[in-house]
């Protein structure tokens, strides 16, 4: 039945997979790696513009070690998951510098470079370097839960125990590269997490979820994310043709990215402005302030929290003496800093965006 399932998933690529993505077939370890990391919690519609101006941008790891870390997270921006492209920074500065810009080429060595794990370890061995090492990634899990009817939980240690150990298995260790791929393009365009194209899979006769009519029960998951909600209110502080910003060190979201004056409350304010004055008072200290503008309320969902505020726009004649902690900037060179799509998402919406950006 293995020997079968491989043998069937290697013909199907062969003669029916045409799904076409720019970083299939690549051998460069470097382009792999860059692609993978992208795509970690991306959809590859969005990932693959992303991708294209990294390459542009950055050809080479050396290229990448050596860019400014504000044009790489600039670079970044709007695909959430920021520590990805910390470690990303992080990386690259090794292999570059510890490594004479040489990228390891066994899978535990791929493995202890920061931010890699399983998965992005056996895809940028199998895919550069043809090791037999199996790829686990989403589209490979809910193949082999529905094919073989596992319920155990892909996100238990009992569960990847299982799905490893069998994904190893079905591995075509001759072409480990080439049959990584083709299970993974087949979980994208045949065995869909929703809408699953059972009547043309080439699978169909020995799926045990198709047989026993559980394709959309499977596969399971034992963790459910709690989510809780965040308010953040925003003070665009402006002063003359610049305004405030800063740059976010603390291990929390958004990390290194750069944002306006900050108020974070346990709930949704009271609307109006006798609310905010009394706010503005507290943070700007007795630093004459005007209102100039407040936005409706924002929200953005995290995986794990959703963010919910404002933005009010100040004008000051100086910077208030409570946030000599914060950057004075150009309006005009705003643009050259990489902000979290919430802040973004307001900017663009404003009249004021083609002033700032």
């Amino acid at each position: 039945m293995k020997a079968d399932f491989t043998k069937k998933m290697m013909k199907w690529n062969r003669d029916r997979n045409t799904r076409s993505m720019p970083w299939k077939g690549e051998k460069d370890p470097y382009k792999i790696w860059l692609s993978e990391i992208i795509l970690q919690q991306t959809r590859v519609e969005q990932g693959l513009s992303y991708y294209q101006r990294f390459i542009e941008a950055f050809p080479t790891i050396e290229d990448l070690a050596a860019a400014p870390e504000k044009k790489v997270f600039k670079l970044w921006e709007g695909l959430g998951y920021y520590t990805r492209c910390k470690n990303l920074i992080a990386t690259a500065a090794f292999i570059s510098h510890k490594n004479k810009g040489v990228f390891p080429a066994d899978y535990e060595s791929i493995l202890s470079l920061k931010g890699i794990g399983p998965y992005t370890a056996a895809a940028i061995a199998s895919f550069a370097f043809n090791l037999p090492h199996a790829v686990t990634d989403g589209n490979v899990l809910r193949v082999l839960s529905r094919y073989f009817g596992i319920a155990a939980p892909i996100d238990s240690s009992a569960g990847k125990k299982i799905y490893n150990l069998l994904a190893f298995a079905l591995l075509d260790k001759q072409q480990p590269g080439l049959y990584n791929q083709a299970i993974m393009d087949f979980g994208a365009v045949i065995c869909k997490p929703q809408q699953p194209l059972c009547t043309q899979c080439p699978q169909k006769q020995d799926c045990r979820a198709l047989r026993l009519q559980t394709v959309k029960d499977l596969p399971v998951k034992e963790k459910q994310l709690k989510k809780k909600s965040r308010w953040l209110y925003y003070f665009i502080v402006t002063v003359k043709d610049s305004v405030l910003v800063r740059k976010r060190t603390s291990k929390d979201i958004w990390e290194n990215l750069y944002e306006f004056v900050l108020y974070e409350t346990d709930e949704l304010l009271e609307p109006g402005e006798k609310v905010l004055k009394r706010i503005i008072k507290d943070v700007m200290d007795k630093q004459a302030v005007s209102i100039k503008n407040i936005s409706p309320v924002f929200r953005q969902q995290l995986t794990h929290q959703t963010i919910i505020g404002q933005f009010i726009e100040l004008e000051a004649t100086a910077v208030p003496g409570k946030l000599k902690n914060y950057e004075l900037v150009k309006n005009t060179l705003l643009a050259n800093y990489p902000f979290p799509k919430f802040i973004t998402a307001y900017l663009q919406q404003q009249s004021k965006a083609m002033q700032l950006f």
